[in-house]
Order: structure tokens, then sequence, then C-alpha cells
């Protein structure tokens, strides 16, 4: 409901200033069509009500109802009611009944496509069995040309409207789409790349190290013995730890290194420009600072990291190449005592 809410606001603020202009322009040609014509003063300060008042009565009806959509979609539809109603007042005069006709139509498809165009062509033939009733059915094929200066307002100002509330409506729309699509690459635990949107990047960062003869390690980190932490203290401390791990790595890491979730407790790391010694040098820093990190309410908490390293060869024929070697050493370090940064590179020795 409180999206719903919210949509229908957004909806009535769109919809408000073109339907002041276009009010306010259909007036002024309905104006030079009831000029000749013999009517009661009521109908003249109907028109007035309905140019001048009631676009700003519209906005007010739909933002204080409870649902704001249901709202404006009714004031559409009385919006329809009158462009009928003042067809058949006009005699349906053909340049004015047109225009109106059709201004209004095409701010109904614009706001509800097919289906609030078929309803709201049922309220302009209300409006105009209304009209009919009290005026009678005529005829006035004639058009002068204070009626087509009349129209010139309507068929310039209100479609130049129109066209920017649907451009404000597609930049909307495509923020939105980034926004997902940001979102959809983003790890919601830890606010990191998640586990495709990494190997992705891995993949660019692996033909960019092949072409450009440039150097880059990557990094596969696990928390050790996660599983025990989360049957011991739950998975409420486990997300903890995991979001933990994800601020460190934010602090220690460079702008343009790229950090992600490779798996439930499993990080993986892309580091461009750096050789493997500065990358271990890093690591263990990481590894250090993440060792002392202590869970509020739990003093006997102790967590500590594994961490495998490998940087690109030239002899490496894929990406998947430089990431197994990278999960090699994370084997080698997990399998040799956990709590140490190992590398692919038998030439750097462990670190404890």
């Amino acid at each position: 409901m409180e999206n719903r809410q919210g949509k229908g606001l957004s909806f009535a603020r769109r919809i408000y200033r073109p339907r002041i202009i276009g009010a306010a322009m259909c007036s002024i040609g309905v104006t030079a069509a009831l000029y000749p014509l013999a009517m009661p003063g009521w109908v003249w300060a109907l028109l007035l009500v309905n140019g001048f008042v009631w676009p700003h009565l519209a906005y007010q009806l739909a933002t204080r109802a409870k649902v704001p959509y249901d709202a404006e979609q009714r004031n559409l539809m009385y919006d329809a009611l009158f462009s009928g109603f003042w067809a058949a007042t006009l005699q349906f005069t053909p340049l004015i009944t047109v225009t109106l006709l059709s201004m209004v139509s095409m701010n109904n498809v614009a706001a509800g496509g097919k289906h609030l165009l078929l309803r709201g062509a049922l309220a302009q033939l209300l409006g105009v069995g209304v009209a009919g009733l009290l005026f009678g059915v005529h005829l006035n094929p004639s058009v002068n040309m204070a009626q087509v200066y009349a129209c010139l307002p309507m068929l310039t100002l209100y479609p130049m409207a129109i066209g920017m509330v649907c451009y404000q409506l597609a930049i909307k729309l495509s923020e939105h789409k980034r926004a997902l699509s940001a979102l959809s690459r983003i790890d919601s635990l830890t606010g990191l790349l998640n586990h495709g949107s990494w190997k992705d990047l891995l993949q660019l960062k692996y033909h960019e190290c092949q072409q450009q003869r440039s150097s880059a390690t990557i990094a596969l980190i696990d928390i050790d013995h996660f599983k025990q932490i989360n049957d011991t203290h739950g998975h409420i401390v486990g997300d903890a730890v995991l979001r933990q791990l994800s601020l460190e790595l934010r602090r220690n890491l460079r702008q343009n290194d790229l950090a992600g979730r490779y798996g439930g407790d499993e990080f993986c790391v892309i580091l461009p420009q750096m050789r493997l010694e500065e990358a271990a040098r890093i690591m263990e820093g990481l590894r250090e600072t993440f060792s002392n990190y202590r869970a509020p309410h739990i003093p006997e908490l102790r967590v500590s990291l594994s961490i495998g390293l490998a940087d690109f060869q030239p002899s490496f024929t894929d990406a998947a190449m430089w990431l197994n070697a990278a999960d090699r050493a994370l084997y080698a370090a997990k399998h040799t005592g956990r709590n140490r940064v190992n590398v692919s590179d038998t030439r750097v020795a462990q670190f404890a």
C-alpha cells in the first residue's frame, strides 16, 4: 500500500503541471467557439472553473486521497467527461472538437495506455450525453479564423508539456535501471561484488594483463572454521563476521581494487598493477587486523583468515587458470595450519 501511495503521489505531481497548461489552453479554444453562441452565464462560470480552478482542485483531491493513484485515475475521467461536454456544447465545431478530444485522449494514452483510453472515451460519450440533454444535439461545421488562432496555443504548448513529462519520466526510468543494474552486481549482505560480477571483471582484467603485459594479483580469502562459528554462535554472529571482513577489505584496499564475495565464507580480490610480493604484504596486514576482531558480547570468539594469492602469468591460457592458481594457494594455506597467507609462486615462502 505504501509503495502504491508513493507511486500515486508521483503520478499526481507529473500530471499537475500539464493539466494546468492544458486546461487553460483548452479554455481559450472553447471561449472562441462559445462566443458566437447564446449560452447562459452558468456555462461561462463552469468554463472558468474547469479551466483555472479544476487543475488545482484535482491535485488536492489526488494528494489527499488514501490511494492517490486511484484518485488521479478518477480525475482523468473527469477531464474526459469535461472534454465530451464542451465538444457537444460547442455544437461539435470541427477544429475545437477534434483538438479538445484528441488532446485529452493523448493524455489518457500517456497516463494509462489502451485501458485508460477506452475508459476515457466512455467518459467523453457521457459528457456528450449530458450536454445533449441540456442543449440538444447540434452540428456547426463552420470554422473561423478566431477559432484557428485560439487553437494554436493548445496545439503547441500542451504537447510540449506532455513531451517534457515523458522526457523527465524517461530520465528517471534510466536512473532506476542503472541503480537496479548496480544492485544486481552487489552482494546484499556485504555490499561487495557478487560472485558473477567479480568473475566477469576477472575476465576483463585477464585480457587487459594479456594485451598490455601489465601485472596484477588475485587473492582468495577464506574465513577459518566459519561453519563452526555459525553452528556455535548463530547466523547473526556469522553475518556480523562477514560484514566485518568486507569492512576491513574496504579499509585496506585501494580504490581501484575489486573485492567480491565468492561464496558463503570466501572472498575474492583483484589487485591491478600489483606484484605478488606487495599483495602478500597487504594481505598479511589484513590477516593480522582481522584476527583482532572481537564480537560484542562474545569475548571468546576468535576469527582468522586463510588467503591464497596468484599473480598473472603470461603462460595462463585463460582466466580460469589464474583463478585455479589462487585456489591451489588457498588450499595449501588451509591444509598447512590455516591463519596464513600462501602464494602460488614458490619463490615466496609462507607468511605465518
